[in-house]
């Protein structure tokens, strides 16, 4: 089966999943509803801030907070573009269909890259422009889309729910099942970042590109002085990604299933 054919046949076993559906329009309905209520009550909190919170006001990380939950909704997506046929035994069905491995586990990571991209910059733009309509709404600082900063980091939170999307099919591919592969991730996503502090002085380094610490200051206008180039940062983290998806193309060609 040629490369073309493999992506639509994934194409359409995504797509005919009911689960796909229920996952992107959570997907939107969590993160925009965060964004509402979040922006909607930010009056309250600005009037009893001191000056130098006021100072640190950042209109587009606050209507971009909701990717804290997106991120593990995204997550959701992409762990099941691989485990949803493990857990159906569809898995041997689409080995016979493709033999060769690289090529079938390709066309997963691409098909979760492009609806990640698409999915993920849709959500940061819609969560944008409704943040800023509430804080405009309240006669709060509020920016636009073509003040400094801004823009790349709306595409830069798109582009970092894409991202862990792409860990979430590494980890997928390595666990081959949809409840240990989303514990993964939240330990990843959530609960090492909250406990970042207690390691070593010599691993804090892998903070600057981890998820929810280093590669999440894309998020914010206003450059935290510990992670001064989130560009980089966000690189950092597709190069982590890049390393799980690189051993999982290994253990997946060398697995009997």
């Amino acid at each position: 089966m040629m490369v073309s054919g493999t992506l639509r046949s994934e194409w359409i076993k995504l797509r005919s999943l009911r689960s796909t559906w229920y996952t992107v329009a959570s997907l939107f309905a969590a993160g925009l509803g965060i964004t509402a209520l979040a922006t909607a009550s930010a009056g309250a909190e600005y009037a009893k801030a001191t000056a130098a919170e006021r100072a640190a006001w950042d209109p587009t990380s606050l209507s971009l907070k909701s990717f804290i939950v997106a991120q593990l909704i995204i997550g959701v997506l992409g762990v099941l573009i691989v485990t949803s046929e493990y857990a159906t035994g569809l898995i041997q069905m689409s080995l016979t269909a493709t033999p060769r491995r690289s090529r079938l586990l390709a066309a997963k990571v691409a098909l979760a890259a492009g609806v990640a991209v698409v999915a993920g910059q849709m959500l940061m733009f819609a969560a944008f422009l409704i943040g800023q309509g509430f804080l405009a709404g309240q006669q709060l600082p509020h920016v636009s889309l073509g003040d400094p900063g801004v823009f790349g980091a709306v595409v830069g939170g798109g582009l970092y729910l894409a991202a862990i999307a792409l860990l979430a099919v590494g980890l997928g591919t390595l666990i081959r099942a949809t409840a240990g592969a989303l514990a993964a991730l939240v330990g990843i996503v959530l609960l090492v970042p909250a406990v970042a502090d207690l390691f070593p002085a010599w691993m804090q380094w892998l903070f600057t590109f981890w998820p929810s610490k280093g590669a999440a200051a894309i998020f914010s206008v206003k450059l935290d002085p510990a992670y001064p180039n989130p560009w980089l940062n966000l690189a950092g983290l597709y190069v982590g990604v890049a390393v799980v998806l690189a051993v999982a193309f290994a253990a997946f060609r060398r697995r009997d299933v």
